[in-house]
C-alpha cells in the first residue's frame, strides 16, 4: 500500500464523439443528473483524501479553466497544465505533467464515473513502484466491449493491454496509481513513434513488458466511460437506479 494525495486528471481532448455538432459544449461539463460529468470526478478525489489535483488541458483550454475552477471544492488544491499538442494521443497529454508531480500520483480522466468505493480500494491496494490499474473482469457487463481497453493478465500482473486485443480477460476502467517512471516509459514510447505520439496505453504495454503493472479488480463495483451519448444515457439510467441513489446523495 502506498500514500497518495495528488492526482492528475486528463481533460485536453475536444470530446466530439460525445458533442457532435455542438461546438459550444465542453465534453467534462455535460450534465449528468443534473450536474456537470467532471464534478463526480472531484467528490471521488476529495473521498479517497485527495489534497492536490492537476488538470491536463489542451482544447479550448482558458474557457475549461473557466469553467472548472468555480466547482473545485474547498479541499483541493488545483494546479492546470497545458497540452499544446492535444490533438496527439493521451499518453502526450500525461506527459504534459512531467515535472509537475514528485511523487506517485493518482490518473483517471474527467469523462468516467466511478462508484464511490473505487478509488479508496485502488489507493489501498497500490504496491509502491508499479504501475496499478483498476480493472473489471465482468466483461458482460461492458457497454461497449469493443471499444473498451481490454487487460490480459496473469494472476494480478498485466502482460498486455489494448482495444484489438483478442484474448483477455478484463477492462482497463480509467483509474491507476503511477509511479513516476510512467514518464520514462511514455517517452520511450513517444521515441518509438515517427509521429513522436503515444497513447498511455502504449507505456503501459512498455511497463508490462517489464513485469511492472498489476492489475486490481474493482470488485463488482459500477463505473461507465462517458464517451457517447448512448454511454450518458446508460450511466444516467443506472445512477438512477435505487441501489446508486444513496451513493449519488453521498456525493451532494
Amino acid at each position: 500500500m502506498t500514500s497518495i494525495s495528488e492526482a492528475v486528471i486528463l481533460m485536453a481532448g475536444e470530446g466530439s464523439r460525445l458533442r457532435g455538432s455542438d461546438k459550444t459544449l465542453l465534453k467534462p461539463f455535460v450534465p449528468v443528473l443534473g450536474r456537470p460529468l467532471i464534478s463526480y470526478t472531484l467528490d471521488m478525489l476529495i473521498r479517497a483524501g485527495i489534497k492536490t489535483v492537476n488538470f491536463v488541458v489542451g482544447y479550448e483550454s482558458k474557457r475549461m479553466i473557466a469553467r472548472v475552477k468555480p466547482l473545485i471544492p474547498s479541499g483541493l488544491s488545483p494546479s492546470f497544465i497545458e497540452n499544446r499538442d492535444w490533438q496527439k494521443q493521451n499518453g502526450i497529454s500525461l506527459l504534459a505533467a512531467v515535472g509537475c508531480v514528485a511523487r506517485p500520483f493518482l490518473l483517471t480522466m474527467s469523462d468516467h464515473l466511478f462508484d464511490n468505493a473505487i478509488a479508496s480500494h485502488l489507493i489501498d491496494s497500490s504496491h509502491r513502484d508499479v504501475l496499478n490499474i483498476a480493472v473489471d473482469r465482468k466483461l458482460n457487463s461492458i457497454f461497449d466491449l469493443e471499444d473498451a481497453m481490454k487487460v490480459r493478465t496473469r494472476g494480478d500482473r498485466v502482460t498486455d493491454i489494448g482495444k484489438d486485443l483478442r484474448d483477455y480477460e478484463a477492462i482497463d476502467i480509467g483509474l491507476f496509481v503511477c509511479p513516476l517512471e510512467i514518464f520514462d516509459y511514455l517517452k520511450q514510447a513517444k521515441s518509438r513513434s515517427c509521429s513522436s505520439d503515444c497513447s498511455l496505453a502504449d507505456g503501459v504495454r512498455l511497463m508490462a513488458d517489464d513485469n511492472k503493472v498489476r492489475a486490481i479488480d474493482i470488485n463488482g463495483w459500477w463505473w461507465q466511460d462517458v464517451d457517447t451519448p448512448q454511454m450518458l444515457q446508460c450511466a444516467e439510467r443506472q445512477m438512477a437506479k435505487p441501489r446508486r441513489l444513496s451513493e449519488q446523495s453521498a456525493l451532494s
